[in-house]
């Protein structure tokens, strides 16, 4: 067996040029660790602003990023129950995913179902699973409800938008023109956020406003979401992506709790990593019930392209254009 192996290391604060190929030494696991030979990691917003430095729950530069992988186990700690070397397995790692080993203790790692690919399986860890626990958990979403999603071509927005479907909810995408194909090949109806205000491009198809909304952008975008929602409804905000700077923050996290109990409506944040850190068990009951639904083929994660491992880089770069619909995912042979 080999001594090292490949990962790509985040060196200093930037963009997708800051990541190096790297060797480190294989390690044994400790006492309660897998070792883990990765198959598949996904690659996501979150890798972005860990590249910039700005990531709460990251360690210090330098180290390896990586939100969520998929492998295959390659070597017991002592005292692990429950798992088998060569058996597959997936875990939000948040952390050290883009490589091609990775040590983690064994209560991390979910098993992979036979008939869920490797690939699969990491395109909807950190995705599929937000977008699960916004709707049932935070939302509480009921059949025949409305609902609004922004930043609806993404990987969570595809995501949400799949898991609405089968719940028989009515779903509004918001999205830029070129994703308007796949927001409506899954089952929403597109909503163009450039033709005007999202509250009165809802309100002009929805008078009383919709049940719920998800929103993806924040700044300036969480008030109109809530101005779109009925009286009664809810906010959901999560991912933020037009929010840069602590200001910025908590000028968002002030509309999303406050702004929304002001004009009567229920506003809460969802961050997987803060769910997870505060209690890992919802997770773990969670991405099962998603690897079931990929089983049967109720769901399929938007796959935008695989890479390499060594083209992380790449990938990077390609979800930095804002043009990609799902999840990107490297893979490892």
């Amino acid at each position: 067996m080999t001594t090292t192996y490949r990962a790509m290391m985040i060196t200093k604060p930037g963009g997708p040029e800051v990541l190096q190929p790297v060797a480190l030494p294989v390690a044994e696991p400790g006492a309660g660790e897998l070792r883990v030979r990765v198959r598949a990691c996904g690659v996501g917003a979150t890798d972005l602003t860990m590249l910039a430095g700005s990531y709460a729950f990251a360690p210090k530069i330098p180290f390896v990023g990586g939100y969520e992988i998929a492998g295959i186990v390659e070597a017991l700690g002592d005292g692990v129950t429950g798992f088998h070397v060569g058996q597959r397995v997936a875990a939000l790692t948040v952390h050290g995913g883009f490589a091609e080993r990775l040590v983690r203790g064994a209560e991390h790692f979910v098993p992979i179902p036979d008939e869920v690919s490797d690939v699969e399986a990491a395109a909807v860890i950190l995705n599929y699973v937000s977008a699960w626990q916004m709707i049932h958990r935070a939302a509480k979403v009921q059949a025949g409800e409305s609902a609004l999603i922004t930043g609806a071509g993404g990987g969570v927005g595809t995501a949400i938008l799949q898991l609405l479907r089968l719940v028989g909810v009515k779903t509004y995408g918001a999205a830029s023109v070129r994703k308007h194909g796949i927001v409506a090949q899954l089952g929403a109806t597109p909503i163009d956020y450039r033709a005007g205000p999202i509250d009165r491009l809802i309100r002009a198809r929805e008078p009383d406003g919709v049940d719920v909304a998800f929103d993806a952008i924040g700044g300036a975008n969480i008030l109109k979401c809530v101005r779109a929602v009925r009286r009664g409804g809810t906010v959901v905000g999560y991912g933020f992506m037009a929010v840069d700077g602590r200001l910025a923050q908590a000028r968002t996290f002030f509309d999303v709790f406050a702004g929304s109990r002001l004009r009567g409506r229920r506003g809460t944040f969802y961050g997987i990593s803060l769910w997870y850190r505060k209690d890992k068990q919802p997770f773990l009951e969670d991405l099962p019930k998603i690897f079931t639904l990929v089983a049967r083929r109720q769901i399929q994660p938007v796959i935008a392209a695989t890479f390499p491992i060594a083209e992380a880089k790449q990938a990077l770069e390609l979800l930095a254009t804002g043009t990609v619909e799902g999840k990107i995912v490297l893979t490892c042979d």
